[in-house]
């Protein structure tokens, strides 16, 4: 075992988080569903959103029998759904092919949707206390600074540095232990900002501390100026109803119900041919920003009054007419939400 390593442990025994919900028991099924939900996520956000989830879906198989909007429904609010649907698309591949015992081998675990080698790594050593290194951004931000390994770590040069280091310092005894300590050491003292240095436990030969430049580690992903798209929104409303279409699987917002889109279309013409009804009055209401990791989007929300009874408006597949009263169905983007909630307040019983 490394100095490294083991003074981590001594640390984690003494300050480590031990009372995480998916901890107790901490078997491979709750490791996996917290691993997927705290990716881009912080702890205190996935907490309730956990408990939530493993209430419906304590187990692989219970998930993996769910219909995918009901997921979704359960997701909503974390964002990200592509997790969502991997995760329930891995769940029937465990059910079909492994008799719903999760998978023992970093192959077949990485074969996964949705599972990459970190992650990998992660819920096998967490719940099986195998020896693999893992390399998340709490962990990449530990490694590069103790190393001082420079640039950005979504370039190969850089990822392969501190794969290697990474694999050096694990050791092969308490590995699960190790394991949950060097990403609590990123997650509360070795954080972005403000790291507390004074308490960490491997601060002693830590050469980033030792040359004042703790901040300037790990190196920031080259800026590029984000860019604007636009689209048009429409909120086609009959009788305190709103129609609704599920989105294609691939893309933003993947298998999501949402309002339609219309873009280079005039909305009355798409009423006309898609709803097969006549138009009423038309708003156009403030545009939205909604802002995603590598652009942002200008919703421009229009609302459609119309004006002929529900029953005689067709329903397709993937879209219904949705009761502004009920609940959403499954999953539904955020901003998709606040404009229907916004629809209700202006929408007359």
């Amino acid at each position: 075992m490394t100095d490294f390593a083991g003074r981590l442990l001594d640390w984690f025994d003494a300050h480590g988080r031990k009372d995480l919900p998916w901890q107790s028991p901490q078997d491979p099924y709750r490791t996996w569903v917290s691993e997927i939900m705290l990716q881009q996520t912080q702890v205190q956000t996935v907490v309730p959103y956990f408990e939530r989830f493993i209430a419906r879906f304590p187990d692989v198989t219970s998930l993996a029998d769910a219909a995918q909007d009901e997921v979704l429904q359960h997701w909503s609010g974390l964002g990200y759904y592509a997790r969502a649907r991997n995760l329930h698309r891995a769940a029937q591949i465990v059910r079909d092919d492994y008799a719903g015992e999760f998978p023992d081998t970093l192959d077949a675990v990485m074969a996964l949707p949705g599972i990459g080698r970190s992650t990998a790594g992660a819920i096998l050593a967490l719940s099986m206390n195998q020896r693999h290194p893992i390399l998340d951004g709490n962990v990449k931000r530990v490694l590069a600074r103790h190393e001082a390994i420079g640039g950005w770590p979504g370039t190969t040069s850089v990822a392969k540095r501190l794969w290697e280091v990474a694999e050096r310092n694990t050791p092969h005894a308490r590995v699960a232990a190790y394991t949950q300590a060097i990403m609590d050491l990123g997650a509360t003292l070795c954080t972005r900002s403000n790291p507390a240095c004074d308490r960490c436990p491997v601060a002693a030969d830590c050469t980033a501390r030792n040359d004042v430049s703790v901040t300037l580690f790990p190196g920031r992903r080259p800026k590029k100026d984000k860019p604007l798209r636009a689209t048009t929104m429409v909120l086609a409303c009959h009788e305190r109803h709103v129609y609704l279409e599920r989105r294609p699987e691939s893309g933003i917002w993947g298998g999501l119900w949402s309002l339609p889109e219309v873009n280079g279309t005039p909305v009355e013409d798409w009423c006309r041919e898609r709803l097969a009804v006549k138009v009423g009055r038309i708003d156009q209401w403030e545009v939205l920003r909604h802002s995603f990791s590598h652009y942002d989007l200008d919703i421009r929300p229009i609302v459609v009054r119309i004006e002929a009874p529900l029953s005689k408006v067709a329903d397709f597949a993937d879209a219904a007419w949705h009761p502004l009263d009920n609940e959403l169905p499954g999953g539904v983007a955020a901003p998709v939400s606040k404009l229907i909630e916004q629809l209700k307040n202006v929408t007359h019983r």
